[in-house]
């Protein structure tokens, strides 16, 4: 005879299964520079096809530091993070790490990606020079959605950064940018 699920047991099983989801074999591994490199140029290329106006903000943009999956799990206690590579001019000039951690009500798990135009000569200084970039203090940064990416002119250009999520799969609401730790960081090759 089977035993009734209890509380305690739905509980336990929910955290195995928000863990499992985040954490897959493949993410353990920490990647390569050229590996980085090459996840983020071909992100942002599924961006610019997915997404068309977006070139626009690629054009204009100084750099362009393109997070090709960040890992979101969360159960009451949530995380994310991925590594990424700034790109100029279609080659990467450094590596950083974005993470974060929350706390409420949430449960899933889901995989996106983030570009992040920086459109100043100040914003991408403070990027290479700060000690790690807390989103949401220093420059100003302007979450665009499909909409609004679409109306996206190189006269309206007016931010310091632009941040365009994009390439969500998984289970879980909300892939916000604010509270997220940006850090410089020195993959292998």
């Amino acid at each position: 005879m089977r035993a009734p699920l209890t509380r305690r047991g739905l509980v336990a099983s929910l955290a195995v299964l928000a863990g499992a989801l985040a954490f897959d074999p493949g993410t353990a591994e920490a990647a390569s520079a050229s590996q980085i490199t090459q996840d983020s140029l071909t992100a942002l290329q599924r961006l610019y096809a997915d997404e068309p106006h977006t070139r626009t903000l690629g054009s204009n943009a100084k750099a362009i530091l393109v997070f090709p999956q960040i890992v979101k799990a969360g159960f009451f206690l949530g995380g994310q993070t991925g590594d990424g590579a700034l790109l100029v001019n279609g080659r990467a000039i450094g590596y950083y790490n974005i993470s974060a951690v929350s706390f409420g009500l949430q449960f899933g798990a889901q995989a996106f990606s983030y570009a992040l135009f920086f459109m100043t000569d100040a914003a991408l200084n403070y990027l290479k020079t700060s000690q790690g970039w807390a989103v949401g203090s220093g420059p100003s940064v302007v979450v665009l959605d499909k909409g609004a990416a679409a109306s996206v002119t190189s006269t309206t250009l007016s931010q310091d950064v632009y941040a365009v999520p994009f390439g969500q799969q998984g289970l879980m609401a909300g892939i916000g940018i604010e509270g997220s730790k940006i850090t410089h960081i020195y993959p292998g090759n």
